[in-house]
């Protein structure tokens, strides 16, 4: 009996390990916004992650705006579109350092094999200078990052 409990805690814990991964995620509230509604009018914007950009790289919107962001990953490699500000983009960065393989299934942020797309709504709710920026290990340092103003 006692093994058998003994299994079943460490089953448990290990079972948490993937959300320790995610550690510092608050999935209830974005800097840049909230998620957009796909019901609604949206302005759709095309964006091409490549080695080691994107393009475009700088996006204007008006607050309240609900942006439709269609990525394609036109390059040989996998590679992320992350939305946050710069800060919360570097402290993630720091955390895919240690977890390079981590998937991102959040509201402002995908993962891409090549030559794949994926769509975000977005509505801009806050006025600022936003990033987007691609967190696996040394992308972003290599310059893939992007910029949205909300004015």
């Amino acid at each position: 009996m006692t093994r058998t409990i003994g299994i079943i805690m460490a089953l448990a814990t290990l079972s948490t390990v993937p959300a320790l991964a995610h550690e510092g995620h608050d999935h209830h509230s974005f800097s840049a916004g909230e998620p957009g509604d796909p019901n609604k009018p949206a302005r759709t914007i095309e964006i091409s992650l490549s080695e080691m950009s994107y393009e475009p790289s700088k996006i204007d919107v008006k607050r309240g705006e609900q942006i439709r962001f269609v990525l394609r990953n036109v390059g040989k490699e996998d590679h992320e579109f992350l939305l946050a500000t710069p800060k919360e983009n570097l402290a993630h960065a720091e955390v895919m350092k240690k977890h390079p393989h981590m998937e991102h299934d959040d509201p402002n942020g995908v993962r891409l094999a090549p030559d794949k797309t994926a769509e975000i709504i977005w509505k801009f709710t806050k006025s600022g200078t936003f990033e987007f920026s691609c967190l696996i290990p040394d992308h972003r340092d290599y310059g893939m990052v992007g910029h949205v103003t909300v004015k």
